[in-house]
């Protein structure tokens, strides 16, 4: 457990919106609707008189969330020494390019790659030009 929860990992703590904003109340509302074993495709549609851009983000970030604790959850596991490749089974591999660091598609290690994933994803999440936080903005 530890292992899960150090800094250097990829772990994140959860992304957590305000109490009382818009997007908390959607947030109750998506968890809500996800708990109660309705219908799937009932389950996604936007609630009365919601933003779609707002719906759609508070489902990104739990997203986020979700597959961010499954990958602290296994992080331990999968090293530099027994991952050394970031593929897809046998037939896919999945390469790293940015317009920084990595100009062109770079082979790295699952670990490696789901850290500059994961970063990518957090500072996009974080910006607020693309997922602005105060009410009525898109």
């Amino acid at each position: 457990l530890k292992q899960v929860f150090n800094k250097d990992k990829t772990f994140r703590p959860r992304k957590r919106f305000e109490p009382g904003t818009q997007r908390f109340e959607l947030y109750k509302k998506a968890q809500a609707s996800l708990k109660s074993g309705l219908d799937l495709k009932a389950v996604v549609q936007l609630p009365p008189g919601e933003s779609i851009n707002d719906w759609i983000a508070v489902h990104v970030v739990d997203f986020f969330n979700r597959i961010n604790l499954i990958y602290g959850t296994m992080s331990e596991y999968c090293t530099e020494k027994s991952c050394p490749i970031m593929s897809g089974g046998l037939k896919y591999e999945y390469r790293w390019q940015d317009d920084n660091k990595y100009k062109k598609p770079t082979k790295l290690s699952a670990p490696k790659y789901m850290c500059m994933l994961m970063d990518w994803i957090e500072m996009l999440i974080n910006n607020e030009d693309i997922f602005p936080t105060r009410i009525g903005e898109c």
